[in-house]
């Protein structure tokens, strides 16, 4: 009796452990089941993330580009709006001064220029500053690239100019002003600097000192040669032997 009872029980545990073995294989697919679907669900997280963020940054960058450009268009059409009624922007003279006389200068020494602005709605970066001489075509360069201020002034040394390729002339020259951007042919627009080329001035080169003893006046009426002042001498001679002879001759025949 006592046999067949601890068989049962041995069978009863047996069983039992079966039981149990099979559980724990479960609980365990069970646990895996539920790591891969968290694992699943955090991927798709992710994915999402991901595909969001470019598209998001994508956006706003794009919005923020847009804006920019906006801002941009809206600057360039208030810079560029200029009532076409407008005068074109100019050049007044400050030095030497409109209602001066003409003006002559020694090739050699320092010029000054000074000048207001004047109806300029756009202000150029810079400007050009030449003195152009028709005689020999030649354009001769006082400031390139100059910073503009409302009162423009240079001063050009002539002794740089003086020698060279084209030196320069005693004859008439034609101050020129102009926007650099632009160039010294551009056509001239309302508030836009345009050409100035109105003051002309002569330069001219020093002559050689001469005693007074030497000098001769071309224009004055004591300036005869020697060769003037024999002629003269013989012509009053031969007026006077011509009127003494008349004389002599009338008396003789007692006429006076």
């Amino acid at each position: 009796m006592r046999r067949q009872d601890t068989g049962s029980s041995s069978v009863s545990a047996s069983a039992s452990t079966k039981k149990t073995g099979s559980v724990e294989p479960t609980a365990a697919a069970s646990s895996t089941a539920s790591g891969a679907a968290e694992s699943t669900a955090l991927g798709s997280g992710s994915a999402a993330a991901t595909s969001g963020g470019p598209a998001a940054a994508s956006s706003g960058a794009s919005g923020s580009k847009t804006r920019g450009s906006s801002k941009t268009a809206k600057k360039s059409s208030a810079a560029t709006s200029i009532d076409p009624r407008l005068p074109a922007g100019g050049v007044e003279m400050v030095t030497p001064a409109p209602t001066a006389v003409a003006q002559y200068y020694k090739i050699g020494d320092y010029v000054t220029f000074a000048w207001n602005y004047t109806s300029l709605s756009v202000t150029p970066s810079y400007i050009d500053v030449i003195a152009t001489c028709s005689s020999n075509s030649e354009a001769y360069t006082i400031a390139a690239n100059m910073s503009v201020a409302p009162t423009g002034a240079v001063t050009w040394d002539t002794s740089l100019d003086a020698t060279g390729v084209a030196p320069l002339l005693t004859d008439e020259y034609t101050l020129v002003i102009y926007d650099a951007a632009k160039g010294i042919s551009a056509t001239p627009a309302a508030g836009y600097l345009s050409t100035y080329e109105q003051f002309t001035f002569g330069m001219y080169i020093p002559q050689a000192y001469t005693p007074l003893s030497d000098f001769i006046c071309a224009t004055c009426s004591g300036a005869l040669s020697d060769t003037e002042r024999q002629t003269l001498k013989f012509l009053f001679g031969m007026a006077m032997i011509t009127v003494l002879s008349f004389t002599w001759f009338a008396g003789g025949f007692g006429v006076f």
